[in-house]
This record gives structure tokens, sequence and C-alpha cells, in this order.
């Protein structure tokens, strides 16, 4: 891992492959970089691969107190600023989805495209603010560990939690990492984040949705919020909220032809 100080704060980031085209990939919430693993060596043969621990999380700073979508989107910013890339493609999973949206809406001019895997442009709704809320009082009365056993195995498509175990176990094992006070403080900015469906609705940059056919957590409904002719949306099949993990080689797949499609 590299790292870089971004206006004050330390970011830890992967830095693989050497192509001319540049794809940052964002993951969720209590992950890292480390989400990506199985992905970065599909993509890196064609495409240079930045892959941040955002703010929070794995081995970058963890302020404390509440975080923002606009701190996070910042410090990826920040990130391609002192690596002197000008413009990239910019991929999240999940709560690093809501970071891209962030990014998007204020600085367009710094992407090619963008996409949300296993995300979604909507708020919140009450029950899901209130669910963040419980979120971070279970971290904080009964510890991260506690947290993320009740949370992961609901990252996975269920029959994938025994065929897929190993996986399930290096999710917690990520999870275990995050630092409390990260963990709390993404999870009040998720709350507060606004509704971004106008993001997509007015861009007229390239925009991949991706859904997993059994993802409980958010369901393709709530991803696909934009039909328009600069919009792909692909569902993997069989895959839960983590298809970086469940089936990597498939969503490499949808990411290099939604890139290859640009270039032709």
């Amino acid at each position: 891992m590299n790292k870089k100080v971004c206006e004050g704060t330390t970011i830890y980031y992967a830095d693989e492959g050497k192509g001319d085209s540049v794809i940052v990939l964002l993951h969720g919430f209590c992950g890292s970089s480390a989400y990506w693993d199985d992905v970065i060596p599909l993509l890196s043969t064609h495409y240079r691969c930045i892959v941040p621990d955002l703010r929070g999380h794995g081995q970058s700073d963890a302020p404390k107190g509440a975080y923002s979508m606009e701190e996070m989107a910042d410090d990826v910013l920040n990130l391609l600023m002192e690596l002197d890339i000008p413009q990239a493609s910019l991929f999240g999973h999940s709560m690093g989805g809501y970071v891209a949206l962030s990014a998007v809406q204020r600085h367009p001019e710094r992407f090619h495209a963008f996409g949300l895997i296993h995300s979604t442009a909507h708020e919140d709704t009450e029950e899901g603010k209130e669910k963040r809320l419980k979120a971070v009082s279970t971290i904080e009365t009964e510890g991260i560990t506690a947290f993320v056993d009740g949370m992961v195995p609901g990252l996975f498509a269920p029959q994938h939690l025994e065929t897929m175990a190993d996986k399930v176990i290096k999710a917690k094992e990520i999870g275990y990492a995050t630092p409390p006070q990260g963990a709390a403080g993404a999870a009040l900015a998720m709350r507060e984040r606004p509704d971004r469906r106008d993001v997509l609705t007015a861009t007229p940059l390239p925009v991949l949705l991706v859904a997993g056919e059994h993802d409980q957590v958010v369901p393709a409904a709530r991803t696909f919020t934009a039909d328009k002719s600069n919009i792909q949306q692909s569902i993997i099949s069989g895959a839960g909220h983590m298809s970086m993990m469940e089936a990597p080689q498939e969503l490499a797949k949808v990411i290099k032809g939604f890139l290859e499609g640009l270039a032709g």
C-alpha cells in the first residue's frame, strides 16, 4: 500500500497497472481497498487501478466525529491531484457509490465516466436513517467486531454463506480492522446524504449501474433509477451485494466491456 497526505488527511491506496486509462475503485462501508483484491488483477492488465482506503476505513486516517460524503469525496479528488491524474473513471461499491456521486456532482470535469456497483442514488429511507443510528449505537456499545459479525452475512447471496465461506470470513476480517470511530463517522455520513438521482438524470457522462441478482441490501430497483442512452444497466447473476468477491470475473468483464465501449 502507498500513502499520500491529502489536505491534512492521510489516505492509503493501492496503485496497480500501467495503462493510460485510470480506474478508481471505491469500497463500501466497513470495507477497504482489499474488497477489490480479486478484481484488481483482472483490470490492471489494461488499466491503471487506484484503489484507496476511504476516510475512516482500512489504514487511512479515521478522525472522530461525523463525516460527510463531500469530505470523503474530496479525499479521493485530492488523492488524484496528488498523483497528477487529471481525469479517471470512477466506480463506487455501496457507500463508495455515494462518495462517487458527490464527486461527480461537484467536479464532473474530473471524470471520463462513473459507475455505481450495488449502490443507489436514493437517500436513506426513514427506516434506513434509524438503522444508521442503531449501527452507531452497536459499534459504540458492543464494538466493531459484534457489529461486523451481524452485518457481513447479509451482504452475500444466501447460498454463498456456505459455498464461499472463505470470502465471508475475509469480508469480516476486513471489517474488524475498521476503526470504530471511522465506522461511526461514515454511518452518519450515509444517514445525512441527499438524494442524488438528479445526478444520474442530468449527467452527460457515461454511467454504469450494476446490481446483484440476490442483493438483499440494495435491490436492483434502487440501483436502476435512471434509464438513458448514456446509462448501462447490468445484473450480476447469482451475486448478492458483494460481486467483487462473489463474482469477480463477471464484474470485471462488465466493467471492461463498459470501458471498451467508450473507447470504441
